[in-house]
This record gives C-alpha cells, sequence and structure tokens, in this order.
C-alpha cells in the first residue's frame, strides 16, 4: 500500500482510540510524516479547476482533448499527468456501448488522397422541445474530415440537397466523387442528373455496409453526442444557430484524433498543393523517407454501367 493510503489508516485507527506511536507502528508509518502536507494539490489546484471547467463545457471530451485545451491555455503537461488529475478529480466520460467493429483492414472504396476529393453526405434527425422535427443534411470532407455543412429543416427532399451542393461547389470546386447511402434523396433522377452535368461520380455505399461511409458515420455520431444529445432546442430556429455554431466549432476548435489532434480547419490549411481529382487511391509505400502514392485504376459505376476516369 502506499504512504498515503497507510496515512489515512493510521487516522482512522486515531480516530478509534489508538494513540500515534501505536497506529504508526502497525501500519509501518513514520510519525515525522502525519504532519506532511503535499505540495501537488497546491500546485495542481489551479489546473484541475480549469479542467473541471472545461469538462462541464465539453460533457463528452476525454482527457486527451481536455489536455490539448489546457496547453492552449498556457498548461501544458504531458499525458500521464492530466490522466493522474482527470482520474483524481473524478472527470470520466460515462462509457458508451460496444459496438461490433469491421476489420479494419478492408479498404474504403475510393479512397481520398487529397482535400475536396471525396465528399459523403448523410441525414441525421432529431426534434426540438416544442414538437418540430428535425431533419439535417450532413456534408463532410472525407480527407480534411471538415463539416463542410450542416443543413437543417423539417423535410429535405432532392432539390434542397442540389441548392446545398451547388453552393459548395460554386465555393470550393467540384468533388471527384459523392458518397452516399441508397437513401430516395441521393438517388432520385433530378440529383443524377445535376452529378452527371457537374462531372461527379457517385460513390454509393453497399446495402448493410455502413462501414463504407465511415468518415460520415463518424461525423454523424460526433454531431449527435457532442450536439444534439446535449443541447435543448426550444425552436428550430435555435436549432440552426446552435448546430452552425457547433460545426465552426468541430472545424476551428476541436481537435481531431486522425489529424494528430490537429483542428480541421488547421490540417487543410496545411495542406501544400493539390492532387488531381482522379488521383484516389492508397497510400503505397515509402521511398527515401517521403510518401508516394500507388493510383488505383478508378471505375466510374452510374445507373448500372462502368467506365474509366475521363470518358463520361
Amino acid at each position: 500500500m502506499s504512504v498515503p493510503v497507510r496515512r489515512k489508516q493510521v487516522a482512522y485507527s486515531r480516530e478509534r482510540g489508538l494513540s500515534a506511536r501505536r497506529a504508526c507502528t502497525l501500519f509501518s508509518v513514520a510519525r515525522s510524516a502525519l504532519g506532511y502536507l503535499s505540495r501537488k494539490a497546491a500546485r495542481d489546484a489551479k489546473v484541475v479547476e480549469h479542467m473541471a471547467a472545461l469538462s462541464a463545457q465539453y460533457p463528452r471530451y476525454g482527457y486527451r482533448r481536455i489536455q490539448i485545451f489546457l496547453a492552449r491555455d498556457g498548461h501544458a503537461m504531458s499525458p500521464g499527468r492530466a490522466y493522474r488529475l482527470w482520474r483524481q478529480a473524478k472527470l470520466q466520460v460515462p462509457r458508451k456501448r460496444g459496438r461490433k467493429r469491421v476489420a479494419a483492414s478492408r479498404p474504403r472504396p475510393q479512397t481520398p488522397t487529397a482535400a475536396n476529393q471525396v465528399w459523403s453526405y448523410d441525414f441525421v434527425f432529431d426534434s426540438c422541445a416544442n414538437g418540430q422535427r428535425l431533419k439535417c443534411l450532413t456534408l463532410t470532407d472525407e480527407f480534411t474530415r471538415e463539416g463542410l455543412a450542416i443543413n437543417v429543416g423539417a423535410r429535405i427532399r432532392s432539390g434542397r440537397v442540389i441548392e446545398v451542393l451547388s453552393r459548395l461547389v460554386s465555393e470550393r470546386g467540384a468533388p471527384a466523387f459523392l458518397r452516399s447511402d441508397n437513401g430516395p434523396e441521393f438517388v432520385s433522377r433530378a440529383l443524377l442528373k445535376w452529378i452527371t452535368e457537374q462531372g461527379i461520380s457517385t460513390a454509393l455505399i453497399d446495402p448493410g455496409k455502413p462501414w463504407q461511409n465511415g468518415v460520415g458515420e463518424s461525423f454523424n455520431g460526433k454531431f449527435r453526442d457532442e450536439c444534439l444529445s446535449v443541447e435543448w432546442f426550444r425552436s428550430r430556429a435555435e436549432a440552426k444557430v446552435v448546430i452552425e455554431a457547433w460545426r465552426q466549432h468541430f472545424n476551428e476548435v476541436r481537435p481531431h484524433s486522425s489529424l494528430g489532434y490537429q483542428t480541421p480547419a488547421a490540417f487543410a490549411a496545411g495542406l501544400v498543393g493539390a492532387a488531381p481529382r482522379e488521383a484516389t487511391g492508397h497510400l503505397w509505400a515509402n521511398e527515401n523517407g517521403g510518401q508516394f502514392l500507388k493510383l488505383k485504376t478508378v471505375r466510374r459505376t452510374w445507373a448500372g454501367h462502368t467506365s474509366p476516369p475521363g470518358s463520361a
């Protein structure tokens, strides 16, 4: 047992009537140690207070992300110390029920190798306190992990999806692929016609295989866990404001573990140059200290026909 634990046992024994000399002999504690006051508690008090405030502000963040926020505020520390203080303050995040995982070795179709190559989009549903229904269209850049847009409404049909995509294409340029499931909004004739006119290919995932849209599913999970499940929307108008604020926070403030704990905006800003839209593939090898790409032949699939890149 550690010395602090034995000191607590000595204190308990003295409350029960034992003398200090007898209690120290029983628990092998030096009498001079009874009056010792740890300097760690005084040194860590300010950090723990700041950590508790950040934990209250971001209840779904663990000690790793809180450690990054502390470093930004001038309280740099090692992961071990951050974990010790986190456990000491009893700030653990409630565990979620585990889910079955698919083997990570399975390749994701049309894997992006640069920004603005593959966008994924999907719907997330919720409701307001006044009973209004929320349907949120989420769009994500799979390479930079940026949340490109979250459009909120009561009903979002294919026409509105086209409006959101048109705005993003005019701002950022057209991606090479749009990844989605086979929902009616994503396979409508109007949307497929617009996608074809823009020179974009579709990457529809197979039924029952959400892992093929892993980046989008991950973004949706964080969106629900850190925003929808935490906030209480009184109306749809309030929901639009709060959700857009969360999207900006996700892109510009929240550290992302898959990006080396950079923010998606910082990661995107640090990219040098841009690969061509057709350069989707996997990192192949590491030659002379630098990674290079082994480009894979991309097959475009639309309406049951396949054709090589550039032939559409």
